[in-house]
């Protein structure tokens, strides 16, 4: 059973650009629907990345990011009071 779903003038541009390059690339004619068809499979396996592609933040940091802060950590040698720090933020 079919369903129509409306897209945007954009994405069905895209569409059936990437159903021509497939043409080219691959002397195979795809249908849109079966174009749609496989990338719905393919985003269903990896549905953890398309899920976290909807998230408004990053946070939680991932480990690499992590990393990457405390790699670039460094001692100055000077003590930070709370104080100090409420006067630089918000003066």
């Amino acid at each position: 059973m079919a369903t129509a779903v409306k897209v945007d003038e954009d994405a069905k541009s895209r569409l059936e650009e990437l159903q021509a390059e497939i043409r080219l690339r691959t002397e195979v004619s795809v249908t849109q629907q079966d174009l749609l068809t496989r990338l719905i499979d393919d985003a269903y396996e990896s549905r953890a990345d398309i899920i976290d592609s909807f998230r408004e933040t990053t946070v939680p940091l991932s480990d690499a990011e992590k990393e990457a802060m405390r790699r670039n950590r460094f001692q100055s040698g000077v003590e930070t009071a709370e104080d100090d720090i409420d006067d630089v933020l918000y003066g």
